[in-house]
């Protein structure tokens, strides 16, 4: 008769698998690198809304931020995801990184003006999303190049925990940096971030393209979109994103429902406290290494979060309010572990670039767009009904998804055929690709 596990077993059976931190070294590079410059990024992205806000005082204004990204991230993130299956997928993501650290610098030499323009902000936001839909799709299909194709879910769930603490830190101290210091230093503290990550980058080790790879084409994005589409388990996973950021995305409103909280302070923690919650799941994060369902997390983690913001928008308390941020965090984490493992589990690594590409577009145009709802339905309903509102018709159209896309609640790992041929493929390649 075997015992019952000790509580010390359940506690490490909990916590974060480090795995594909001790067995590739990329992976630590890139964690690390990551780990500085979101922190800088979070700085410069609560810096400058406010600074908007401060300079127009206008939730449209603030909310035109998702509509002047939206096209350079559609247009560079489907031309990125082409780029990293043809080229060296490093000096992709070096180039792009270092252009990022030059457009902060455009907002701390704006900022350090007696009076900042606005324009410079509008294109600034502009060329960020320019430059990150050409980097993701570099970084993205990388992970499953450089990791171990049964580490992917822990390697999905370290990088979240780097991103979320970032998502706590940046916001939290941009909030104190911004009110006591002024925009200006909260820019030179991104610059600095985004010098330490090229640095970091370098050190990388290439990663060229396969030997039969084609040049960026609009053919070759169109083989990558027309296999996504044929997948109804990826179009699932691309489409319950799509409807969870687009309907219940309020970030960009959250100035202005701290004013009517009468709760100015709480600005910083309502941008961090969804982070907590990721957190919180990503520290106890271990199970998922041994769940083989992840469509489930996919839906169940987009309705969490529906469900979290519209409580949100209803309660008039502010900690109340902190902690449905909270638990949304959570359900969004869960939601993005699902998709990321499913992703790397089933595409192969021909179309690995291109359909990262389309992941890029699939959780970042939502908030995008997002965005866009959210300012204008604040000014036009008003701030809250914004928020509980977007988080009803969320919960409304992950339901009807999952209806019209059933497979992507039966995705099993160990016997869909995509998964069960890109990790045969994987075991069976010397390089490991």
């Amino acid at each position: 008769m075997t015992s019952a596990p000790s509580p010390a077993t359940r506690l490490r059976a909990l916590l974060p698998d480090l795995s594909p931190l001790r067995s590739s070294a990329d992976f630590r590079l890139l964690w690390i690198q990551g780990l500085v410059t979101y922190f800088g990024s979070f700085m410069a992205l609560i810096a400058l809304p406010l600074q908007i806000k401060e300079l127009t005082g206008s939730p449209l204004a603030v909310g035109a931020m998702g509509a002047v990204e939206l096209v350079p991230l559609v247009v560079f993130g489907l031309y990125g995801g082409a780029l990293a299956d043809a080229v060296d997928r490093r000096k992709v993501i070096l180039g792009t990184e270092a252009g990022l650290g030059l457009l902060a610098l455009v907002l701390l030499v704006n900022a350090a003006l007696p009076d900042p323009l606005l324009w410079p902000l509008y294109l600034v936001a502009g060329g960020v999303s320019a430059l990150a839909g050409l980097q993701r799709p570099a970084l993205d299909s990388l992970m499953a190049r450089i990791v171990p194709h049964h580490q992917l879910t822990a390697a999905a769930a370290l990088n979240s925990l780097r991103w979320q603490f970032g998502a706590i830190t940046g916001p939290a101290v941009a909030g104190l940096v911004v009110a006591y210091a002024g925009h200006a230093t909260a820019y030179t503290v991104t610059v600095a971030t985004f010098t330490v990550s090229v640095l970091l980058c370098l050190r990388l080790a290439p990663a060229p393209p396969s030997p039969d790879s084609a040049k960026p084409s609009l053919r070759g994005i169109a083989e990558g979109a027309r296999y996504a589409w044929n997948r109804p388990v990826l179009l699932g996973t691309y489409a319950v994103d799509l409807a969870a950021m687009f309907f219940a995305f309020p970030n960009t409103i959250f100035p202005f429902l701290a004013d009517e909280l009468d709760a100015e302070w709480s600005l910083g923690l309502m941008y961090a406290a969804g982070s907590v919650g990721s957190l919180v799941l990503g520290l106890t994060s271990g199970w998922t290494s041994r769940v083989r369902r992840h469509g489930l997390f996919v839906v169940f983690g987009a309705a969490a979060w529906g469900l979290a913001i519209a409580a949100a928008g209803w309660f008039s308390d502010v900690w109340l309010v902190l902690l449905c941020l909270a638990v949304a965090g959570a359900g969004d984490m869960l939601s993005g572990l699902g998709r990321s493992t499913i992703w790397n589990q089933t595409i192969p690594e021909e179309l690995r670039g291109r359909l990262a590409g389309i992941e890029v577009l699939s959780y970042s145009v939502g908030p995008q767009l997002g965005q866009v709802r959210a300012g204008a339905m604040a000014g036009w309903t008003g701030t809250r009904s914004a928020i509980w509102g977007g988080g009803v018709a969320c919960v409304a159209s992950v339901a009807l998804l999952t209806a019209t896309l059933p497979k992507l609640l039966t995705y099993d790992s160990e016997t869909d055929e995509d998964a069960v041929r890109r990790r045969a493929a994987r075991e069976s390649s010397p390089s490991g690709v």
